[in-house]
């Protein structure tokens, strides 16, 4: 269903937001909503992972389900799923919708969570943020780089919902997550039903948590 390429996009993505603000010193100037958003999640992820009970499968699953809880807070299931869907959004009854939302956040929390357990000493820089002209978006950018030395930039597009700053769409090299779904996604809803795009999502989920089971 994704290409080894695609697959190393959502990699590069997930990896960032765990590890964008951990290896840079406080920056002098003050942070926007948006990146202290990022920070705070950032910062809580860590703590979870550094908890002596993570690494013990007795007593990891409570730490695991703070860790999803944590990314359920800072990325916009339903605001992504809507824009990787694109314009057949519409025709999504509200129970599908909510299907397609929950499976699709399953699967990005699986390997994230896979991510997390995988870190190969990447490091990432944050190098700065741009505003929409009415401040209801902001772009928060960074550049990862790998251990060959290559650097990888990767932005974060925020909005606020409900009060607070959330992701709804990562890019990674320039390149778009949510519209590199959204032609996956339309490929396949051109040919089967909404029900099949997101059996086909939750298998894929399945196969990535079987993964980490190993």
């Amino acid at each position: 269903m994704f290409s080894h390429a695609f697959s190393r996009r959502i990699t590069l993505a997930l990896c960032g937001l765990l590890l964008a603000f951990v290896l840079l010193p406080s920056a002098a100037q003050a942070n926007s909503p948006a990146r202290q958003a990022l920070e705070t999640a950032t910062n809580r992820i860590l703590d979870f992972i550094k908890n002596p009970d993570y690494v013990n499968p007795a007593t990891r699953r409570p730490i695991r389900q703070q860790i999803e809880d944590e990314v359920l807070h800072i990325f916009d299931f339903g605001e992504f799923s809507s824009r990787t869907v694109g314009p057949r959004w519409r025709t999504f009854t509200p129970e599908q919708k909510k299907a397609f939302s929950d499976a699709f956040a399953d699967l990005l929390i699986s390997t994230y969570i896979n991510k997390i357990d995988g870190y190969n000493g990447e490091q990432v820089l944050y190098t700065g943020e741009v505003a929409s002209e009415k401040g209801d978006r902001v772009e928060v950018r960074s550049v990862i780089t790998m251990k060959d030395g290559k650097k990888v930039p990767v932005a974060y597009r925020m909005l606020p919902k409900n009060g607070k700053w959330m992701v709804y769409d990562v890019l990674i090299e320039n390149i778009s997550l949510v519209k590199n779904y959204r032609t996956q996604f339309q490929d396949i809803l051109n040919t089967d039903s909404p029900e099949n795009l997101i059996a086909r999502i939750k298998a894929k989920a399945v196969e990535v948590q079987q993964e980490h089971a190993k």
